[in-house]
């Protein structure tokens, strides 16, 4: 008898929250810069009112990595029909030329995110002997997207281009125009240390090379001259 009652109460209990008044009615996105309310509500899937029992976080989620911003979104209910989109988006930290040369911004991982506009001040990256015409800078190129993302103020406003190699060699290239060779982006707080201090105390020209592949023996190359 006392099982009969479980189920029946079980079952009661299912049909109740399945009923229009445990389905979702209000939602609110918040963390977005780049997409719309509307779009987002459309893509999410959540028009359709789906019942809070039954709500997928995970299809949400698929349905809003449709958006190059997007790179994270948590969900959270508010019975008895309420839902909060937390949207965690991407940051841009440099530029980057694709297949078609428009200009991208790209983060930290080496994403596309979208077109920018051509004065946008910020590094542009640069992959050197790419093997194919594809975006490179989330693979083979991804050191130089990384780089961009941990350049410190001290001389970040100073950086024009970033290039990476096939050797995963990355160089910093400043508006003055005076290039460094990082390397590998490894133990970049000593490189950065150590390019802040050339800056500051070096009498530099355009053209003039340095070498801080390996911090403690800086290398300086002045420019040739034909």
């Amino acid at each position: 008898m006392l099982g009969v009652v479980v189920t029946a109460l079980t079952f009661a209990t299912q049909w109740t929250l399945r009923q229009s008044y445990f389905r979702v009615q209000h939602v609110t996105f918040v963390g977005f810069h780049h997409e719309t309310s509307s779009a987002l509500l459309t893509a999410s899937g959540l028009t359709s009112h789906p019942s809070m029992i039954n709500l997928s976080d995970a299809t949400i989620k698929k349905n809003l990595s449709a958006f190059t911003w997007i790179n994270g979104v948590e969900v959270t209910k508010h019975w008895p029909s309420s839902v909060v989109v937390t949207v965690r988006e991407s940051v841009a930290v440099a530029v980057a030329f694709n297949a078609k040369h428009v200009l991208e911004y790209v983060d930290d991982a080496g994403r596309a995110l979208g077109v920018a506009p051509l004065k946008t001040n910020m590094p542009t990256l640069s992959y050197l002997h790419p093997t194919s015409a594809t975006w490179p800078f989330a693979r083979a190129g991804r050191a130089a997207a990384y780089v961009a993302s941990q350049l410190p103020r001290a001389f970040a406003s100073q950086v024009a281009m970033i290039t990476d190699d096939a050797r995963g060699t990355v160089t910093i290239k400043l508006t003055t125009p005076v290039t460094f060779i990082v390397g590998p982006a490894t133990n970049l707080h000593a490189k950065f240390v150590a390019i802040a201090s050339v800056i500051a105390h070096s009498q530099l020209v355009p053209g003039d090379v340095v070498d801080v592949t390996v911090p403690d023996e800086l290398a300086v190359t002045p420019p040739t001259h034909s």
